[in-house]
């Protein structure tokens, strides 16, 4: 198996394609988490606090979770890319794992993205749409725009990322979904689509109302996740694929409250788009002819570094820049001025012939630019247009007042730092290439071993209850087996993939809410689950998974679910400008149907069900008093 795994990665080791996706992928999983802290800002009290508002234990939560922002920040840009990711991975270690995030809060996705963050620590991602990128163009300002050409990586930083990430998760979560009755029958994605804890706002009745599609999707499923990983990297098959994939976690992201899983799988798939797709988007996308020439200084250091900064950002190659010392002379347009004049400000010509200088070119290029163009209006508004004049005057005159000498061309040569993937696929020499090849040969054998530990540990022996004799032996293997799945999910993100299972859903008849008595008497109901049963937004994601995962499940328990109704009234109820010890809130119960087989109109059915009072809640201080029956599952 090591030697067939050697051979591949010799193979695909020198294989160069374009670094397009790799930057794409960094800014979307810098997007992902960026948006993640953001909720976890907003929920800060509820997953954090014991008693949300009035037992604040970790007040240094939210200082801890902007340093968190500010750093994905840095990710999204590409600024100290190697940094900013190895830190990323480490605060994504550390809320998962020494917070209540790890049991009451789990995202659905957060071993995923540990995984992922592991693996762009060794990937280029700084190589395209990164402010890395135009840091080290910025040390050679006098080198022509032009010549810095778009970077080319190996084929590798795409294909082991896409195979640990997704292809063994897919693999074993369709082992798991084997065991599942209801995904045998074709009902996979019907059936939690069909519970109102589950969807988003858009009604899919229309969808899940027609079984052939739904146990097409269901099926296909199934297929997709134990082909993935042997077929995706096939050229011929890649386009399918990626539309299969894309598809289904876009469906997951729009359909479903775990919208944080379904985007942070969705992104995956800008490493499995085709390159082609990227040439060809490319092409259609970048202007055929510049709108806009833009003549400066070659000799002005600022010139040259403003020009190149420009040109980084101008991703559809809207603009051209011209040597003012060569090329404005001879343009129509430009030659009645002189050239001491052309030099003091940046001048520019429009398809139309058009002259603009100062801070009119600046504002025609953030229009000419395409997605900058509402920055270049509003440069144009006056009092901001003659604010940004008094400002470019005093740099550019207090920079015509120093002439350039020999000095301010010297090119500065300092090299890049190297990256961890530069020091993995840039070797020096033959015999350090054949030794990082052994190496990543080597660890990827590992992690396809720990794969291979989780998926047959709970994936086959859980699953089929092999009655196996305990003895000494048996029972060591099966602690060093645990063990090896308890540090590979923290530290990789292997995990067993067993999501929405038979044992999840079967006895899942029962949902439910809280509401509360308004001062007049009147019955309103919490921000937090509506009279159909859906979760409001905001509370989905992790907050979806506290409630409908944990303190509502086939088996209630009491214990779990006081303390949770303890949460979600002090947070909504504080939220919503009650006095807790002046509210009594009502536990409300409802019936639904979870089948194994097909039902007509069952989200309807769910949704139209009436509640039941069950119980009670009432506040004294900082003590809540739970009145609900001893054993829910009975009603």
């Amino acid at each position: 198996m090591y030697k067939i795994l050697h051979s591949k990665i010799s193979s695909l080791y020198h294989t160069q394609v374009p670094a397009t996706g790799i930057g794409l992928f960094r800014i979307l999983f810098g997007l992902v988490t960026l948006q993640e802290i953001c909720f976890l800002l907003y929920f800060n009290h509820l997953i954090f606090d014991p008693i949300p508002y009035l037992d604040i234990e970790f007040p240094m939560i939210p200082f801890f979770l902007g340093l968190w922002a500010i750093n994905a920040c840095l990710v999204t840009l590409g600024y100290h890319s190697q940094k900013a990711i190895i830190s990323n991975y480490i605060f994504w270690i550390i809320f998962v794992n020494f917070t209540p995030m790890q049991r009451d809060f789990d995202g659905g996705f957060d071993l995923f993205m540990i995984g992922a963050n592991l693996f762009m620590i060794f990937m280029p991602i700084d190589k395209a749409f990164s402010l890395d990128n135009l840091r080290h163009k910025l040390l050679t300002p006098f080198k022509h725009y032009s010549n810095h050409s778009k970077e080319n990586i190996s084929i590798l930083s795409y294909y082991i990322p896409v195979i640990i990430c997704l292809g063994f998760l897919y693999f074993d979560s369709a082992i798991h979904k084997m065991f599942a009755e209801h995904w045998r029958n074709g009902l996979g994605a019907w059936l939690p689509s069909s519970i109102p804890f589950y969807i988003s706002a858009i009604d899919m009745s229309w969808l899940l109302n027609n079984e052939l599609i739904q146990k097409s999707i269901g099926y296909l499923i199934i297929i997709f996740q134990f082909s993935f990983v042997f077929l995706f990297h096939i050229r011929q098959l890649r386009p399918l694929y990626f539309l299969i994939g894309a598809g289904l976690h876009l469906g997951i992201t729009l359909t479903f409250n775990i919208y944080p899983f379904g985007m942070g799988m969705l992104i995956f798939y800008t490493l499995v788009m085709p390159f082609s797709w990227y040439r060809k988007a490319a092409k259609l996308l970048t202007a055929n002819t510049p709108s806009l020439t833009v003549f400066y200084d070659e000799q002005c250091p600022l010139c040259c570094r403003t020009i190149l900064t420009i040109n980084h950002f101008d991703i559809f190659n809207c603009i051209d820049f011209k040597s003012a010392q060569s090329h404005a002379s001879k343009h129509p347009s430009l030659n009645h001025i002189d050239q001491a004049t052309l030099l003091t400000d940046l001048y520019a010509l429009d398809s139309n012939n058009k002259v603009f200088y100062g801070v009119n070119t600046y504002a025609q290029i953030l229009i000419k630019m395409r997605y900058s163009f509402i920055a270049g209006y509003i440069l144009k508004i006056p009092g901001i247009y003659h604010l940004a004049c008094k400002v470019y005057r005093n740099i550019a005159d207090s920079r015509s007042r120093t002439p350039c000498d020999s000095h301010c061309t010297t090119v500065i040569t300092t090299p890049r730092s190297p990256t961890l993937y530069d020091k993995i696929f840039t070797p020096t020499s033959s015999r350090i290439e054949k030794r990082q090849i052994h190496k990543v040969s080597k660890i990827l054998f590992i992690l396809f071993l720990l794969q291979l530990n989780s998926s047959i540990q709970y994936g086959l022996f859980y699953r089929l209850k092999l009655d196996i004799k305990p003895t000494a032996i048996t029972q060591l293997v099966s602690s060093i087996s645990n063990t090896f799945v308890h540090y590979s999910g923290v530290f990789t993100g292997i995990t067993p993939h067993a999501l929405y299972l038979h044992d999840h859903f079967e006895g899942y008849n029962h949902l439910i809410a809280i509401s509360y008595t308004d001062s007049l008497g009147t019955e309103q109901w919490l921000p937090f689950v509506t009279p159909e049963g859906r979760l409001q937004s905001p509370n989905w994601g992790r907050v979806h998974s506290m409630w409908a995962n944990i303190a509502v499940t086939p088996n209630i328990d009491n214990h779990r679910l006081k303390k949770f109704i303890m949460k979600t009234t002090a947070f909504w109820g504080i939220n919503s400008g009650l006095d807790l010890n002046k509210t009594t809130f009502n536990i409300k119960l409802k019936k639904i149907l979870a089948p194994k087989q097909w039902v007509p109109n069952l989200l309807q059915s769910n949704l139209s069900g009436s509640w039941t009072t069950i119980g009670s809640a009432t506040w004294l201080n900082k003590d809540i008093s739970i009145a609900i029956p001893d054993d829910i599952n009975l009603l």
